[in-house]
Order: structure tokens, then C-alpha cells, then sequence
């Protein structure tokens, strides 16, 4: 069975880090593409980032290029999420999930699959 465990996310202030991490079971995780993906109160999914299965090709949503650095562990099973200089709009629950779409151009949230339950981020004073 596939799980992906999802931890890390809390409150924090404009300007602060946070780190998620995902935790992958039940499949050969360096066979796959991961990614992380979020939705904010009242908005639908937006596709955050994603990695190649052996992480030398990374892709990032404009809204959070150049804050965000998505990485992956394939000896430990793990895919993690570096967010610096956050902004009260990266408030959201953060999913992390594999990544299926054949290419890092153009991504949809359809391409996701397996999601975890989430780990919710809140950027607020």
C-alpha cells in the first residue's frame, strides 16, 4: 500500500522557514517523480514543485521560485520541502504526492497521485 506521510508544517511569521518533509512507504520510491502540491482556504490545488526520480531536475510554480528548494532522499525514502522568505499566500495545506506527468514544463495538479494527508502551513503575524 502506498503512503506518503507528510511533517513539518506550523505557524510561522512573514519572513520566517519552514521545512516539510514526506516520508514514502509502499512502493520503489527512486523508481518515481515526486512533488508537492497545496491548497489555500477556499482555493483549489496548486502544484508546487516537483522531482526527478534521481533529483537532478527540479521545477518550481512561479509564486515560489526562488524561495522554495525541493529535495529528495532515495536512500531514506524521503522528499522535503525548504520554504524561506514565506508570505502570508503560502498559507495552505501542503500535500506531497508522486508526480506522473511527463514533463517539468507544463504541470497540472491531474498529474499527481498518491496523496498524503497533509501538513498545514499558516504565515501570519
Amino acid at each position: 500500500e502506498v503512503q506518503l506521510v507528510e511533517s513539518g508544517g506550523g505557524l510561522v511569521q512573514p519572513g520566517g522557514s519552514l521545512r516539510l518533509s514526506c516520508a514514502a512507504s509502499g512502493f520503489t520510491f527512486k523508481y518515481y517523480d515526486m512533488g508537492w502540491v497545496r491548497q489555500a482556504p477556499g482555493k483549489g490545488l496548486e502544484w508546487v514543485s516537483v522531482i526527478s526520480r534521481g533529483g537532478g531536475s527540479t521545477s518550481y510554480a512561479d509564486s515560489v521560485k526562488g524561495r522554495f528548494t525541493i529535495s529528495r532522499d532515495n536512500a531514506n525514502n524521503t522528499v522535503d520541502l525548504e520554504m524561506n522568505n514565506l508570505k502570508p499566500e503560502d498559507t495552505a495545506v501542503y500535500y506531497c504526492a508522486q508526480y506522473k506527468g511527463s514533463s517539468f514544463v507544463i504541470i497540472t495538479t491531474s498529474e499527481f497521485h498518491y496523496w498524503g494527508q497533509g501538513t498545514q502551513v499558516t504565515v501570519s503575524s
